[in-house]
């Protein structure tokens, strides 16, 4: 039988990891010399994607090692 507290819990820590990301990613951005967005889309820059996908995987790693304990 599934328990409802199960999936409220689920739903919570999911929704909070996602904004804790979302914050995170904006710092990284503020931090940065320039727009990441603007870079990877305009200029088409791999380089810059690339690892700004490795880091925002690293951030969810942390994020959700922390969330879980």
């Amino acid at each position: 039988m599934l328990n409802m507290s199960y999936v409220v819990n689920a739903t919570v820590f999911a929704f909070l990891g996602v904004i804790i990301f979302w914050v995170s990613f904006l710092v990284l951005d503020l931090l940065t010399p320039y727009k990441l967005w603007k870079e990877i889309i305009d200029e088409h820059n791999t380089a810059l994607a690339v690892v700004v996908g490795a880091m925002s995987l690293g951030i969810c790693i942390i994020i959700a090692a922390a969330i879980h304990g």
